[in-house]
């Protein structure tokens, strides 16, 4: 029902042009039915009336004629009675003249009285093809038709014309037979002397106001159906703006939030989106993990740097690490300068230990990455490409919106994200030092080196800062997680625990791959030298 609603509401005009086709419907079906009507009532009425003509004339010719005949003399039955005093008609010309008078009296009614024979004082009848057509069928020995009807009209008025047989009755016979002016003198009893027609025409129109109260409820009902109609016309005229706007609306809405997107983290933004956190000025103190990097001597690079060369390396290089941080789960909080803040813990986590874990992860595979920019850059002509520390730390910290009903920012508070930013200045260029809260989540995925305990601005307690060493080796028996390497020639990053299954299988075909092209080197070696 609701995508024929839709369908409706898209297309108005076709509500429209159904009910325009049943209003207009109704009124031909009317029509016919008054046409069907007319039709049958023309028959009935022409078929009494040639009853009642013919009982007439039966009555006339018994009656009157042959009464008369069998008293001959005292008065005489003629075709030209009018000229002889007290003389009667007989039946033909009973019928003719009776149908005369009727077609003068009844405007929609003629009777005629026709035959082939006619006396030879008389003018002879013009038959047309109906009534020829009727003498032949009346005549022919196997008939046993006594009535032939044709309708016809046009649309708004229908005509029915009947035809009967006149027969020859023994009185009849007799006349023909010994008058003077009889064109035949051999009929005999039942014989087609000719026919009687009656013709009966009919407006449809005037059976109309037989319908009178159903063309009042008509009127009634096409008054409603009508503004109806137009109401809903005007109605879906205006759904379909209205969805028109909301369509321009939303279109301009996705833009602005595809916009919006690209200042937020994704983390922040879904949440936003999708109703899980409102724009509102609230905090949580949540246990994270926080990241700090940094460029070295950032400063003194863009001095030998050309501006626009500058912002193209900076750009690849926040691309490139927000790329990381992103496939790693992490909260990009901001840009500082060259410099970046994360977190991990909110608004998704798996738990502090794995939050802090995919934190190493994530700044494992950054400095490896970042080597290889460097490597890409100094080819492009950079010959003092960038170079990052980083500080990590765990630690509880205020996360939410901060700042004020006009402008806030979804970032973290705290002591233990500032020891993130104090970490970072102490870590070797190109290394990371973390904190021993987050050390303690990773100390088996990582080979690090305690440092001596420091005193921080900000920070009451005494911190024992870890630098990260190497990635740690494990036994054989065990799985490696971790895998990052650096030889001339060669740069490997393995980090297994975020691969899946189809990414595994890929990873085994290139690493034998590169066996097999390894090997083979070394197998062609010895020959060419």
């Amino acid at each position: 029902m609701d995508s024929f609603g839709k369908l409706m509401l898209n297309h108005s005009h076709l509500v429209v042009a159904i009910i325009i086709l049943g209003l207009v419907a109704l009124p031909i079906a009317i029509w016919l039915d008054l046409r069907h009507l007319s039709d049958q009532n023309l028959q009935v009425q022409a078929t009494s009336l040639d009853s009642i003509i013919s009982e007439i004339r039966g009555y006339y010719s018994r009656n009157v004629v042959g009464r008369i005949q069998q008293n001959s003399g005292r008065n005489q039955v003629l075709h030209n009675y009018q000229e002889i005093p007290g003389a009667i008609p007989i039946p033909a010309t009973l019928s003719i003249e009776l149908g005369d008078l009727i077609s003068k009296t009844a405007g929609n009614v003629d009777y005629r009285f026709v035959s082939d024979h006619t006396f030879t004082n008389r003018v002879p009848h013009r038959l047309d093809d109906f009534e020829t057509d009727a003498l032949r069928t009346f005549r022919h020995p196997k008939n046993t038709a006594r009535v032939v009807a044709k309708t016809s009209g046009s649309l708004f008025d229908r005509q029915i014309r009947i035809a009967t047989p006149v027969v020859l009755a023994g009185s009849c016979v007799d006349c023909h037979n010994n008058h003077p002016l009889s064109p035949k003198r051999d009929w005999v009893v039942g014989d087609v002397r000719g026919i009687q027609e009656l013709v009966v025409n009919q407006p449809i129109a005037s059976n109309l106001f037989s319908f009178k109260f159903l063309l009042i409820y008509f009127v009634c009902a096409g008054t409603i159906g009508f503004a109806f109609a137009l109401t809903q016309f005007r109605q879906a005229s205006s759904f379909r703006k209205l969805n028109e706007e909301l369509e321009a609306g939303n279109s301009f809405l996705a833009s602005i939030s595809t916009q919006i997107s690209k200042y937020l983290s994704p983390q922040v933004y879904k949440s936003i989106f999708s109703g899980e956190k409102d724009a509102s000025i609230s905090t949580e103190r949540k246990k994270l993990t926080i990241f700090f990097s940094d460029i070295v001597n950032f400063t003194s690079a863009t001095e030998s740097l050309q501006p626009e060369e500058l912002t193209t390396l900076l750009n690849e290089y926040f691309t490139e690490m927000s790329r990381i941080a992103l496939y790693h789960g992490a909260t990009i909080d901001k840009f500082i300068g060259d410099a970046i803040l994360v977190f991990f813990g909110d608004p998704e986590t798996k738990g502090v230990a794995e939050d802090a874990r995919a934190c190493m992860r994530m700044a494992l595979e950054m400095q490896s990455r970042l080597k290889e920019l460097n490597a890409e850059w100094r080819q492009r002509g950079f010959e003092h490409p960038f170079r990052a520390r980083i500080g990590i730390n765990t630690g509880y910290c205020n996360v939410g919106n901060f700042g004020s009903e006009e402008r806030m920012d979804y970032t973290i508070i705290g002591a233990e994200a500032n020891l993130a930013a104090r970490l970072e200045p102490i870590a070797e260029p190109g290394g990371i030092v973390m904190s021993y809260e987050t050390f303690v989540l990773v100390q088996d995925m990582v080979e690090a080196k305690q440092l001596e305990p420091a005193k921080f601005k900000g920070i009451a307690r005494e911190v024992i800062p870890y630098a990260v060493r190497s990635v740690a080796h494990t036994p054989k028996a065990q799985r490696i997680d971790v895998m990052n390497e650096r030889l001339p020639g060669i740069r490997l990053f393995l980090d297994v625990e975020a691969m899946d299954d189809a990414n595994i299988d890929n990873a085994k075909q290139m690493l034998e791959s590169a066996l097999q092209t390894v090997a083979s080197r070394k197998a062609v070696s010895p020959a060419s030298s």
